[in-house]
């Protein structure tokens, strides 16, 4: 136990102190402490084992950087596995364990595996696999493989909740230039979130202090805090930005104690990066032992916590940024000797021996650090702090396309402007001061004038790089266990492209995602091949940015939330009405109206037929394609040609899969020469526009053809049955003069009515939509007159009679994944269109010319209806089936059992008798057309 607690420095609460474990060993923190400062301070320094050689491992970093503090957390009984302790607070009674070690992290039985290190070196497992055969050593490998446990018993939260937002300005990173940003567009009036992973905002100021404007920068941080929060914005702290995505979408996590962890997704007018930079180790024999840690992170812990990473330290680094990191912890009692490559430093600090122009050649110890050695000279000390540099966190940049250019002042990769939406700023651009950060920030966020001031000089760093010649056992990823040798290896057998080194050597794909090991890793390979850091290249930036649980970003998954259905805009009405609702593809809609089901639905499919019914079509998709490609479009996408249909009419057609499958049928309107509107199935409406938009991008135009769906911001409702005209007429609603299928829009109390005459049901129908905030008008204007009809409100079990009647079908109940447009009856576009559209190859294959295909068709039985699914055997066979019973009802105005089927040759077999088997009973049923009733279609003109 090397690292203490300063008496005085620090803001933790000392008056509450809590106790905790590490692999059995109780140890005592206090409330404000992190794992990793409790650790620290009166904790072992042994925290972990690597994964490949099970070397030991210790405390390195102060945030999502860390490679090696990985710990399993067990709390109130529940394990959370891989928790990264500098980013978890402290909290009574938690149970930490190290991971990859076995009994712990100090008696790791498999160290031994750091033995035979030279015959395990990188791409070992490759060789292997391939010259002893993978499946002999397959199993023994990922039985070793991994680092946490899960717990079985640990179930996540129900669901952590989500949110979308937008703001004009979002500031990602609470440092002093995301403040400085934050400050002048709040102040500018715009709407502003400020987004932090540290639970208070200041990033580096909070340990490294300063003065902006001349007073504590606390000051300005709550200040600028207070001037969001007046413009309308919002400052998130203990939330990590993972990913940047597609149409300007950054996604968010929140981490809330006590309360479940919060998700957000950001659109922002404009963006400002201000992540800062991470702090780079040296590399020198011996660098992984426990007790070499980053300079920054020492201070950090120092003036956050009061952790003191020990007694007698060593400081090595070629630029300016550790001298406060000397000072203070001289200052605070420690025996503090500093290392500076720079032949030329600034003045050593009080009570600091400085030794210029010189680098440490190796840590000494047997499992932590006992020594250094510097230029030949042995320094006993417990400790070795480092700094190589820093390297700017490009993350959200580059995962939002942008680019990046080399600074050889920095030896960083720093962004290109203006290749990416994102302006980055402070020491994530490669600027390193405080008066530089400020004014960059305030520059990005729109301020006007002049920008905060600070006093003091930037950072002269001359950053250090790995030699790839150095003699002994080099660490660039700790976690990994990727040393220099392996990178020279890697070279060596030809893999010197940047993927090839990170997929061959493993470097950079630790939890860490390789913060402080890629550069190390770029510049070791461009040294090796002769290359500059630009020529060698950088590994592609993914999302998540750090590790985020999955129950976060999952969606709701239990009960009723597992897959929520939509719900109407008219729902209390249909309540108040005396609606049972239930499910139809996704939609809350009403069932039947009145308590008993079978009783309802008839009767309200009967008054459909004598009079005249009304119902909720609102979930029927409306997809509005509009521009001057959009006919093209439809052509393209659908089976039947939409090009030729004219403005104010409307025609059914059909959605092919590519293979040629039914995908999805319904109705475009043509409102206009360039707009349409695609009536999708209503469960299927996410599909087919994703499907339109696929086409839309992949093989048109994006800018001369537009697709919005607004299903959800209009309100349908359709009235059906011989009294529909004269029922609508004494609503008080126009009713223009249209031929079935025709499309009207008029006003109606100042707001705009679609009319279209189109039929679900084979009856004269009238499908009016307005704008959902006139659906309740709507349904009262309707309600009103339906008594003088003797009409009623209908659910969808009687629509469900009404269409099978007609032989209307449903995609999906009464088709599979082999059902083809010609087996339904619709082969003519096939044999008359001479253009590409999709699917259309698919119609003239061997398969879908077969004569012996499952085609639809009507039943008619006497008796009771037919079981839905029972199947239709084939003609002379006793146990093979032909098809299966798609819909069956009984018609109350037909007063018979109607049924819809899918058999084999179905058309060839009208009028013919067959066997219809279900749970062991067979029953005879004639084959007849689908259309059941009005075959001529003379009741839809009304």
């Amino acid at each position: 136990m090397i690292g203490w607690r300063h008496p005085s420095l620090g803001t933790v609460d000392r008056t509450r102190p809590l106790s905790f474990s590490f692999d059995g060993q109780r140890l005592t923190g206090f409330a404000g402490d992190t794992l990793a400062s409790a650790l620290l301070a009166g904790g072992p320094r042994i925290l972990g084992r690597s994964f490949k050689y099970h070397r030991p491992r210790g405390l390195w970093g102060m945030g999502g950087e860390e490679p090696n503090a990985i710990l399993d957390v067990t709390q109130d009984g529940l394990t959370t596995p891989n928790v990264r302790a500098t980013t978890m607070a402290l909290r009574e009674g938690l149970a930490l364990r190290a991971v990859n070690a076995a009994p712990d992290a100090a008696r790791d039985r498999f160290a031994l595996m750091d033995l035979a290190q030279r015959f395990l070196p990188a791409g070992f497992y490759y060789k292997t696999f391939m010259a002893f055969g993978w499946m002999r050593w397959e199993p023994m490998i990922r039985r070793m493989a991994g680092l946490g446990r899960l717990d079985p018993a640990h179930q996540p939260p129900a669901q952590s909740p989500g949110r979308h937002v937008s703001c004009d300005l979002l500031v990602i990173g609470a440092g002093p230039a995301g403040l400085a940003a934050a400050h002048a567009g709040a102040t500018a009036g715009r709407r502003v979130w400020l987004v932090d992973e540290a639970g208070k905002p200041g990033g580096s100021l909070r340990w490294r202090g300063g003065e902006i404007d001349g007073a504590p920068w606390e000051e300005f941080a709550s200040r600028t805090a207070a001037r969001i929060e007046e413009a309308g914005g919002r400052v998130l702290t203990d939330t990590t930005l993972w990913g940047a995505f597609d149409h300007g979408m950054f996604a968010a996590w929140e981490r809330r104690d006590g309360l479940p962890d919060r998700h957000w997704r950001i659109r922002a007018a404009e963006v400002v990066l201000a992540a800062g930079a991470i702090e780079r180790p040296l590399w020198f024999a011996r660098n992984d032992l426990p007790g070499v840690m980053s300079s920054e992170a020492a201070l950090h812990y120092l003036h956050l916590y009061g952790a003191v990473a020990g007694k007698r330290i060593v400081v090595g680094c070629a630029n300016d940024a550790p001298y406060a990191t000397a000072a203070a912890l001289s200052a605070a009692g420690c025996q503090v000797t500093l290392v500076d490559a720079r032949p030329e430093t600034p003045q050593a600090p009080e009570g600091v021996r400085l030794i210029r122009n010189a680098r440490i050649d190796a840590a000494r110890g047997l499992r932590e650090v006992g020594a250094a050695s510097v230029e030949g000279e042995h320094i006993d000390c417990d400790t070795i702090l480092v700094s190589g540099g820093f390297t700017p966190s490009v993350h959200l940049h580059c995962q939002a396309g942008g680019k990046l250019d080399f600074d050889s002042a920095i030896d960083a990769l720093i962004p290109r402007s203006a290749t990416s939406d994102i302006r980055t700023v402070g020491a994530a651009n490669g600027a390193f001061g405080l008066a530089a950060a400020l004014q960059q920030g305030h520059a990005a966020g729109g301020g006007t004038g002049t920008a905060p001031r600070a006093t003091g000089e930037a950072w002269a760093i001359s950053p250090e790089r790995p030699d790839p010649t150095a003699r002994g056992r080099i660490w660039i990823d700790p976690q990994n266990d990727v040393t220099l040798k392996d990178v020279r290896l890697a070279a060596r057998e030809g893999f010197r492209s940047v993927e090839h080194l990170k997929r061959y050597t493993t470097l950079g794909m630790a939890t860490d995602q390789g913060r402080s090991a890629n550069f190390a890793g770029l510049a070791a390979m461009a040294a090796l091949t002769g290359r500059t850091i630009p020529e060698t290249g950088t590994t592609t930036y993914r999302p998540p940015f750090a590790p985020v649980p999955l129950s976060v970003i999952a969606g709701l998954r239990r009960g009723d939330t597992f897959d929520p259905p939509k719900r109407l805009a008219l729902e209390p009405r249909h309540s108040a009405s005396g609606a049972r609702l239930r499910e139809y593809g996704g939609w809350l809609r009403p069932a039947h109206y009145g308590e008993v089901e079978a009783r309802a639905a008839q009767a309200e499919a009967l008054a459909a037929r004598q009079s005249a019914a009304i119902f909720d079509a609102s979930p029927l998709g409306k997809i509005e394609v509009q521009g001057p490609g959009a006919a093209d479009l439809l052509d393209f996408c659908g089976y039947v040609a939409m090009s030729t249909l004219e403005p104010g009419r409307a025609r059914y057609g059909f959605m092919l899969a590519e293979n040629g499958i039914v995908h999805d049928d319904g109705v475009v309107l043509r409102l206009a020469q360039d707009r349409f509107i695609v009536s999708a199935s209503s469960s299927h409406v996410g599909s087919v526009r994703l499907m339109l938009e696929e086409a839309r991008q992949d093989r048109f135009d994006p800018d001369r053809v537009f697709l919005h769906d607004v299903t959800a911001q209009w309100v349908t409702l359709t009235v059906s049955g011989p009294a529909a005209r004269a029922l609508i007429e004494g609503s008080g609603l126009p009713l223009p003069d249209l031929p079935p299928m025709g499309v009207a829009q008029v006003k109606w109390k100042d707001a705009p009515l679609r009319v279209a005459r189109v039929s679900f049901t084979g009856d004269a129908s009238w499908e009016l939509s307005v704008p959902a905030r006139h659906g309740p008008a709507l349904h009262a204007a309707l309600d009103a007159a339906r008594a003088a009809q003797d009409a009623r409100w209908i659910g969808m079990e009687a629509v469900m009679i009404l269409r099978a009647e007609k032989g209307f079908i449903l995609v999906g109940k009464d088709t599979d994944g082999v059902t083809m447009p010609q087996d339904l009856g619709w082969g003519g576009p096939r044999n008359r269109r001479q253009d590409q559209y999709v699917g259309g190859r698919s119609l003239f294959t061997p398969e879908a010319a077969r004569t012996d295909r499952r085609q639809l068709v009507g039943l008619e039985v006497e008796g009771d209806p037919l079981a839905t699914g029972a199947h239709v055997l084939a003609p002379g066979e006793r146990r093979r089936s032909a098809g299966f019973v798609t819909s069956s009802y009984h018609s109350p105005f037909l007063q018979r059992p109607i049924a819809l089927a899918m058999i084999e040759g179905g058309r060839h077999l009208m009028g013919q008798d067959v066997t219809v088997f279900h749970l062991g009973e067979t029953r005879r049923a004639r084959v007849a057309p689908p259309c059941a009733l009005d075959p001529k279609g003379e009741r839809l003109n009304g």
